[in-house]
């Protein structure tokens, strides 16, 4: 898609969801939000980033390029920047960070497929973590709100919960037949996975409480398993290069996610709304940090 076409859809996009779920409900759930909660979300948030970064820092030394834990973080706030501002989601932060990686020495093809990966282990351990929450609430008495998803049986997630457990060793068949097998020889792959695993788990968590503490700033008293199920769509709309920073998709996921569990689409459309506005202040810095960089670059020059 054409970035002047995502320019012009991305406001359109997100007017039409706040017009679909009445505007001035939307506005009311905002007023009512309680600082200590939205607090809490920013905290959960920041350290969800953070922890994404040291992530992507680990998959990069891994893959044999010298990444250090203060530039690491400083290349992923500013990622985070161009994603959040600019149209494209997430696209354009991975290609600065992939480009960045390659500027620094690193093979292009290594660079690339570090944001790749990275990438694919927090999708991966997200869908994971909302079949884990979806099991959890089955056997809590939610059938009801799970047979929306089609879980109206407890086989009926066995098929997807199965590809999702098996998704790693896919991977690993498939990396030991492609071009990228040198990767399955390379030392400590075992412990690579292991630390991806536990660092995603950390990410997912931290990012699915962000959700769920700025549903709790509206009111919101809903199970944490609530969230963890309804933040998987969610946060897949939101990367979507469709918009800006994921909005507009992303608040219609979280309407749609939400209303099987008893959340009115106004409250769950400004409880997305609060998730998204977290980011600004982070990619704010992020493009402090840029701009800060441009300076000394052009001072050296």
């Amino acid at each position: 898609m054409p970035a002047w076409l995502r320019i012009a859809l991305a406001p359109l996009l997100l007017l039409g969801v706040l017009w679909a779920v009445d505007l001035t409900d939307v506005w009311r759930q905002l007023r009512q939000a309680q600082p200590g909660w939205l607090a809490a979300a920013l905290a959960c948030s920041v350290a969800s980033n953070l922890a994404s970064a040291w992530r992507w820092r680990s998959l990069v030394r891994w893959l044999g390029h010298a990444l250090g834990a203060a530039r690491a973080q400083r290349l992923y706030f500013q990622g985070m920047a161009l994603g959040t501002l600019l149209p494209g989601a997430v696209v354009g932060g991975d290609l600065f960070r992939a480009v960045a990686l390659q500027r620094g020495g690193m093979d292009a093809w290594a660079a690339g497929l570090s944001v790749l990966l990275d990438r694919l282990s927090g999708l991966w351990m997200l869908w994971l973590l909302a079949a884990g929450a979806a099991a959890w609430a089955w056997h809590g008495g939610a059938q009801a709100a799970l047979a929306h998803w089609g879980l109206a049986q407890p086989g009926a997630a066995l098929p997807a919960a199965a590809l999702l457990l098996a998704a790693p060793a896919l991977a690993w068949w498939a990396v030991r037949r492609g071009r990228v097998a040198a990767l399955a020889q390379r030392p400590g792959s075992a412990a690579e996975f292991g630390r991806q695993v536990l660092l995603s788990t950390l990410v997912q968590l931290l990012s699915v409480g962000a959700l769920a503490c700025a549903g709790q700033a509206l009111g919101l008293a809903v199970p944490f398993w609530t969230w963890a199920i309804a933040a998987a769509p969610t946060f897949l709309m939101a990367a979507l290069p469709v918009s800006f920073g994921g909005w507009g998709t992303r608040e219609a996921a979280a309407a749609l996610s939400l209303a099987p569990f008893g959340v009115a689409a106004p409250a769950a459309v400004a409880a997305s709304l609060l998730f998204g506005l977290l980011a600004l202040p982070q990619a704010l810095a992020g493009l402090g940090l840029l701009l800060a960089q441009r300076r000394q670059t052009q001072a050296r020059a």
